[in-house]
């Protein structure tokens, strides 16, 4: 079953169990996902729907860090509810051992050997994790690595 197919069916589920913070949360990736496909004129592919979440669950987190340091305890509960539905779609997340090991293979296929060329490695390992790792995971991995390499 498909991102979208799955998206549509817990809609109808969200909308039976009268779940609104959910169903508001669904329509919104929902919304989200066709707008990418309209500015597009194309329909997305799987690893494009992915794409739109990653960039949603992104979004939200971005909220949460705003509202959290503007004192709105209300909108953080409520954009974290969101973000846990949204992650939802997401695919298994690599672990920090995954990541590791991805980045120490792309310092060396790439003979990085100090921060300089954090660029490079990141420009190698981010097609490899989309949706599977967090962009600020990644980059604090490879940096951690390039340090101790340099």
């Amino acid at each position: 079953m498909s991102i979208k197919e799955r998206l549509e069916e817990d809609i109808r589920h969200a909308m039976r169990a009268r779940d609104q913070e959910r169903l508001d949360a669904l329509r919104f990736l929902k919304s989200q996902i066709q707008l990418v496909e309209k500015n597009n004129l194309k329909e997305l592919d799987e690893a494009g729907v992915v794409d739109v979440v990653a960039k949603q669950v992104k979004d939200r987190r971005e909220s949460i860090q705003m509202f959290s340091d503007g004192g709105r305890d209300d909108l953080v509960a409520q954009e974290t509810a969101a973000l846990a539905v949204v992650q939802e779609y997401l695919p298994e997340q690599l672990g920090v051992a995954e990541l590791e090991a991805l980045a120490r293979q792309a310092i060396a296929d790439l003979g990085a050997t100090g921060l300089s060329d954090r660029g490079k490695v990141m420009g190698r390992i981010m097609p490899q994790v989309r949706g599977k790792a967090d962009g600020g995971d990644v980059n604090a991995v490879v940096a951690r690595l390039l340090e101790t390499a340099g």
